[in-house]
């Protein structure tokens, strides 16, 4: 099973994609296709998302048993001991120079030293 989640991709792609997948929602493809019709599928994508992203999971021989593959997203897959996960960007990282400070507060001082 494959599973391709593109976001502010041109419609083409859409397209091109309804011919391999099924699309169950806006943007959401599933299917069952082989592993040389995916990789052709997947460097499509690449080419045609243009300033969109896309993410895929897709069936691999590991103790999960899926696999991920990313372009242009800000969630990226990390190894943690042996099992994929999605890394998050923190709210931190998202937004730099928005004026948030590291440390306590002003009230939190004047509850700790009085």
């Amino acid at each position: 099973m494959t599973v391709i989640v593109v976001a502010a991709c041109p419609v083409g792609l859409r397209g091109h994609l309804t011919r391999w997948l099924l699309e169950i929602s806006p943007g959401v493809f599933v299917g069952r296709i082989s592993a040389r019709v995916r990789g052709l599928m997947w460097e499509r994508v690449v080419e045609m998302v243009k300033t969109g992203r896309a993410i895929m999971v897709h069936q691999a021989d590991n103790e999960q048993g899926l696999a991920f593959t990313v372009h242009a997203s800000e969630w990226v897959p990390v190894d943690f001991e042996g099992v994929t996960l999605m890394l998050r960007p923190s709210a931190v990282d998202e937004a730099p120079g928005t004026g948030a400070k590291k440390g306590w507060s002003t009230a939190g001082r004047r509850r700790r030293y009085g």
